[in-house]
């Protein structure tokens, strides 16, 4: 189990973020004060060089950084992959980013990659396998890393906690640290019809080091009930941007990301999205002054 006290958020400030393209380059240097960090997938840049390496250098010299991995497949059944790890332990030690994260969900089944993330059932024999492959990637990486909680359209039956309880009982034994996103939270509640200012209320934010905002998709299951897809193509919809003050209040300010992965609109677009996030984060704040 890594130390607690690895991970670096004061590399990170507590304002608002985006994932990194490269289209969005010139604006973001013009324009650096419109963001306080970027966020980047570890696997657009685990190769040897070429412009993306050369672009995500400079911007690291004025940028502090979050790197997401999107491939490790932390929840998968097989081992995880050693190669991939290792190209990972490479970016990391060069790039040294504030934050590091993954996502708790499988991606791969014996040598085949799926290019989905698939949730996984919450039962004791998942919460020894995902903190055995948080153990590996932490003491390999030499850093902490957040678990990101997943988006959910249904719930397995043989599933025998609540995910926040599976979540609790993975970062206590493993050392790792959550990242909490709040349209996840809001898609899942949504889709599975609970609460999620309850979903909030019960989360241990004191082991959040970042959170995340994104757009969804509405469309409706086979019997016609509302489904909401967790795209990253929209705008952040305002009961998202409610519940993230509530998220907020209880949390008080973390560092937030702005995420946009499909359909990437202009730069003026993000800056107005992260722009709002980091009005309350300055009004929470302040109300803590």
């Amino acid at each position: 189990m890594l130390d607690a006290q690895s991970i670096r958020p004061d590399q990170v400030p507590n304002r608002a973020g985006v994932g990194y393209k490269a289209q969005h380059l010139d604006d973001i240097l013009q324009n650096p004060d419109s963001i306080g960090w970027i966020e980047i997938h570890a696997e657009n840049y685990m190769g040897d060089g070429g412009r993306p390496i050369a672009q995500l250098r400079h911007l690291r010299e004025r940028f502090a950084v979050s790197c997401h991995g999107v491939g490790l497949s932390i929840g998968a059944e097989g081992p995880l992959d050693q190669d991939h790890l290792n190209r990972l332990k490479k970016l990391v030690d060069w790039l040294e980013p504030g934050l590091f994260s993954e996502h708790l969900a499988w991606s791969t089944h014996d040598s085949h990659f799926l290019n989905d993330l698939l949730p996984v059932p919450y039962t004791q024999a998942t919460v020894d396998r995902v903190v055995a492959h948080i153990n590996q990637v932490q003491d390999t990486v030499g850093q902490q890393m957040l678990l990101e909680n997943p988006s959910t359209y249904v719930a397995f039956e043989e599933s025998d906690r609540t995910e926040i309880a599976f979540l609790s009982e993975v970062a206590s034994r493993s050392g790792c640290g959550l990242l909490l996103d709040v349209n996840n939270v809001f898609v899942s509640a949504t889709n599975q019809n609970y609460s999620p200012e309850g979903y909030i209320d019960a989360f241990p934010t004191d082991l959040v080091g970042e959170l995340h905002l994104g757009g969804h998709e509405e469309d409706a299951d086979d019997f016609g009930a509302t489904l909401l897809i967790d795209s990253h193509s929209r705008p952040v919809v305002d009961p998202v941007w409610a519940l993230y003050e509530y998220t907020l209040a209880k949390a008080g300010p973390r560092p937030t990301l702005i995420e946009w992965d499909n359909d990437i609109p202009e730069w003026d677009t993000l800056a107005t999205e992260a722009a709002r996030a980091d009005r309350l984060l300055s009004s929470v704040a302040a109300r803590a002054d």
